[in-house]
């Protein structure tokens, strides 16, 4: 399988990675979380900036840490959707003068295809078809993984995505930014069944409800609602309660359409992607629904559920193997449907 150097900017990390035969031979990931803190969530300007400040000495250490040479690598990729276009520019430019100056194939990658391949980095032996179940801040899909660049879309969420859902939960019970791992810390010390909170379901025309899409406005708007009742008693906020109460409302809601949808179309793997994936009490829920029914669920390293390049670089190689490549014309997009993804490359 190729070696690529992936340049990843979607959002708030600068991350660059070189990737070969789905291992990592470097990885280096930047955070910006301390920077937007202050802000209560990323503001696109400064992330841009940063990224600009910071992705020349990524490039540098990645190639140090991996002890390979120019000569070594194969190509060279950048994500260019979705995201800010502002930050998603930076490391489109830095990927392509670098495919420019050393004469190598530029791939330009979709991050949600790099989350669906984060997976492969912890078991480089996964094959399609599978299904993915991708949660994070901006997104939350089950996805039919049929081959390299071959995907359905059989479900999301309608309105808030499940991590965009925990980050403003999480304002509301003043804990920061970011407000997942956060939930995730004091749920474990929490009652889950403390408060009654509505899961959230796409009601269909003929009656009944999606078996595979979501929603979370309801429910936040709910957590919201309860908050201010209990705070008008006066007495302080059982956060703990709370939290535990909330995610376990999100988790089986994730569960229960992740299952049905594998069952549905005969898929024994589920494959997590996104932030959200490295949340303790989605793993559990989802892990011991799928058990007794045989289906295998597979979760990325804690460290590449969030945004990095090593995922974006695994997707890269595969599509370079396959003698996919990307003109130096495309550019940054902040939406990019998954399904048409193989429109970013050349075939041979």
């Amino acid at each position: 399988m190729a070696t690529v150097l992936a340049i990843e900017t979607s959002c708030d990390e600068t991350a660059v990675a070189i990737v070969k035969n789905r291992h990592i031979l470097s990885s280096v990931v930047s955070s910006q979380v301390a920077t937007h803190q202050k802000y209560g969530g990323v503001v696109p300007e400064v992330a841009s900036r940063q990224h600009v400040e910071i992705v020349n000495a990524a490039i540098a250490q990645a190639l140090e840490e991996s002890g390979v040479s120019w000569s070594e690598i194969d190509g060279v990729a950048g994500t260019c959707a979705p995201g800010l276009v502002g930050a998603l520019l930076v490391g489109l430019t830095a990927a392509k003068m670098l495919a420019l100056v050393h004469q190598k194939p530029f791939i330009a990658v979709h991050h949600l295809e790099g989350h669906i391949y984060a997976s492969y980095l912890s078991d480089p032996t996964l094959e399609p078809p599978f299904l993915c179940l991708l949660v994070s801040g901006g997104h939350t899909s089950l996805i039919y993984v049929k081959d390299c660049g071959h995907y359905e879309v059989l479900g999301q969420t309608r309105d808030d995505a499940a991590g965009e859902a925990f980050d403003k939960v999480a304002r509301l019970l003043k804990l920061g930014y970011p407000g997942g791992p956060m939930i995730d810390k004091l749920a474990m010390e929490g009652n889950p069944k403390a408060f009654s909170l509505p899961e959230g379901q796409i009601s269909l025309p003929e009656g009944g409800f999606h078996r595979y899409d979501s929603s979370f406005s309801g429910l936040k708007t709910a957590v919201l609602r309860l908050t201010q009742k209990l705070e008008a008693t006066g007495q302080p906020l059982p956060i703990a309660d709370l939290a535990a109460s909330f995610q376990d409302t999100v988790t089986r809601a994730l569960t229960k359409r992740a299952i049905a949808c594998a069952q549905d179309f005969g898929l024994d793997t589920i494959a997590m992607g996104g932030g959200v994936a490295a949340n303790r009490g989605l793993r559990q829920t989802l892990q011991a629904a799928a058990e007794p029914l045989k289906i295998k669920v597979m979760f990325p390293p804690i460290k590449f559920c969030t945004d990095n390049a090593a995922m974006i670089g695994c997707a890269a190689a595969e599509h370079l193997d396959r003698g996919h490549t990307s003109s130096f014309a495309i550019g940054a997009h902040s939406r990019f449907p998954l399904e048409q993804v193989m429109q970013l490359y050349s075939l041979p």
